[in-house]
């Protein structure tokens, strides 16, 4: 025979209770998640914002300083749509490619001493196949000369809010004076939609036709997640992958920075995880453990 006896009525109360509270607590509190970051902690940045409200969905080191390699080229984009909306160039405008220009390493398009190129198609290889010598050409053509051309870009940087970014050239190629956040990248990002919604749709194109020969970009974002329409990629040794993506769909609009990544295929997987993580009912307000790359 047990020697256990019945708990006393008022002993059972209680005990139901208890369970009734934790029962509660875990069905409205969120559970915890882990986030594998493709990173190691002194590379890595990121920020998610709801674009539509301005509301931080997610966040790590997003105003540590970084390199933001060829994210350089939204400014750049900027400028050049800012002309194009003034009057001051139009899209069949012919830039000529300086010396200095074509000079500058790969990637490029590799203009000859002389050659031109237009507006529109000036656009498209800096958004797909992120010439570096379209886009110093540009900052030629548009500052005088690429130094004064960057300082307008920082200046502009201020005008929009950039508080942390300093550039010092048109492409983004090294250079240990020019840095930025991923604070700073998201609202350029979000200011590239806001302003200039009638040339967004360049960013969503994944190749283009240049004399004739098919030019393929980098941006593999594109037709991998529903919603993604832009916008732009980067890469030096220095600043490891980075990445500002739009998401556009279903009445949600976000923008998503990731910075500091080991390669571009993890950097993307990083950005399809932090679009889910955002778009889930279920994280809001959950917490969340990161495992950096050297972990």
């Amino acid at each position: 025979m047990s020697n256990l006896r019945p708990l006393p009525l008022i002993q059972r109360v209680f005990a139901a209770l208890a369970l009734l509270v934790l029962l509660a607590g875990c069905a409205t509190t969120p559970p915890d998640s882990v986030l594998a970051v493709p990173a190691p902690a002194q590379k890595y940045a990121a920020i998610v914002v709801d674009a539509r409200t301005g509301k931080q969905l997610f966040e790590v080191s997003s105003t540590a300083q970084r390199y933001p390699a060829s994210l350089t080229k939204m400014m750049t984009l900027y400028l050049l749509f800012e002309a194009l909306e003034s009057g001051r160039v139009t899209k069949q405008t012919q830039i000529p490619v300086s010396d200095h220009a074509a000079s500058q390493p790969p990637t490029k398009l590799r203009f000859r001493r002389g050659e031109s190129i237009d507006v529109d198609s000036a656009i498209r290889a800096i958004v797909v196949k992120s010439a570096n010598d379209v886009a110093v050409a540009v900052g030629e053509y548009l500052g005088g000369s690429e130094d004064q051309f960057a300082a307008m870009m920082t200046s502009k940087a201020r005008q929009l809010g950039m508080t942390s970014t300093s550039f010092r050239n048109a492409s983004g190629l090294p250079d240990d004076g020019q840095m930025t956040t991923a604070r700073d990248m998201a609202v350029l990002g979000m200011a590239l939609r806001q302003r200039f919604p009638q040339q967004f749709h360049y960013f969503s194109e994944s190749d283009f036709m240049f004399r004739g020969r098919l030019v393929r970009g980098h941006n593999d974002m594109l037709g991998r997640v529903r919603g993604v329409d832009g916008i732009k990629t980067g890469y030096i040794r220095a600043s490891g992958f980075n990445i500002v993506t739009s998401y556009n769909a279903d009445g949600r609009n976000l923008i998503v920075v990731v910075m500091g990544a080991a390669s571009a295929r993890q950097r993307n997987d990083h950005v399809e995880a932090l679009i889910q993580r955002s778009l889930s009912p279920t994280m809001d307000g959950a917490k969340t453990r990161l495992m950096f790359a050297e972990q």
